[in-house]
């Protein structure tokens, strides 16, 4: 093993997608679904440019993780069983994009069991993967997803490689059984850089796709000299834009020009760190 990786890996890259849709509009206001144009913004993600970046992941073999709220999974059950056949992973992201901080602990527990049971009836398995919708969670959030088996969150940004969260409580002291944190952190996130809707007060900076590849790829060098791992979030209504996903496939390709890096699912690097 060389650093923190099996055998000569020096990084590992984790391409990750958030398929929001109109949840997290209609969770932020309810009104907003009577907003046409706000809502075929939100509906290009897993409508028009879902398609393109599953041919896009298949054209350069790598497989991702994708974040699906339960009323998108339910409302777009071919799509999510098309993610499955690829080969990639489908992970628990709310219902309707509810962060577990504005919740209280019996409203966290429904929805963690209604998107569990919705992913579970369209893929055939349960989740074994979570990302709080805002990034926000409760007190009480990592001992409900252990009790549920989860095997790992994606929500905190206390380091920038996977670590085990210790402070959770598990049902046994076994490796297998520990849940392990797969941090993120903004600065790898398509949101804040392109996120604009007028109608909802989302003025945001909407950058070129040149600064934020910029801003991306300088990370990932970083990240690949102190051997960590790269974790990028990315929404599929705001990266699937046509010249976005032409900077992220330069952005793969820039990846792939360096030595020892392998792509992988979240829920892999996952349970290779909780058996380590």
């Amino acid at each position: 093993m060389s650093g923190i990786w099996p055998g000569d890996t020096q990084c590992v890259a984790m391409l990750t997608f958030d398929v929001d849709g109109v949840s997290s509009w209609i969770r932020r206001n309810p009104d907003f679904a009577n907003l046409p144009s706000l809502m075929s913004m939100a509906e290009y993600g897993p409508s028009i440019a879902m398609p393109r970046i599953l041919n896009l992941l298949d054209a350069h073999s790598i497989k991702a993780s994708f974040y699906v709220p339960g009323y998108v999974a339910e409302t777009h059950v071919q799509l999510v069983e098309e993610i499955v056949r690829r080969g990639h992973e489908v992970a628990h992201h709310g219902y309707m994009h509810e962060a577990p901080a504005s919740m209280s602990a019996a409203e966290e527990q429904e929805v963690l069991e209604q998107g569990i049971a919705i992913l579970q009836r369209i893929t055939g398995q349960a989740p074994l993967g979570y990302r709080s919708p805002s990034w926000e969670l409760s007190d009480v959030s990592l001992d409900l997803l252990a009790s549920h088996g989860f095997q790992y969150d994606s929500s905190l940004m206390g380091d920038d490689a996977p670590y085990i969260l210790d402070q959770v409580t598990l049902n046994a002291d076994t490796p297998d059984k520990r849940m392990v944190e797969v941090p993120i952190h903004w600065l790898l996130d398509d949101a804040p850089n392109f996120v604009y809707a007028p109608s909802a007060n989302r003025l945001g900076p909407m950058r070129g796709p040149d600064e934020v590849y910029a801003n991306w790829s300088a990370e990932f060098e970083g990240l690949y000299h102190y051997g960590r791992a790269f974790t990028l979030t990315m929404h599929p209504q705001y990266i699937g834009r046509p010249g976005r996903l032409l900077m992220l496939e330069r952005l793969i390709t820039h990846i792939r020009s360096f030595p020892n890096v392998e792509f992988m699912r979240v829920i892999d690097v996952a349970e290779m760190w909780a058996k380590r």
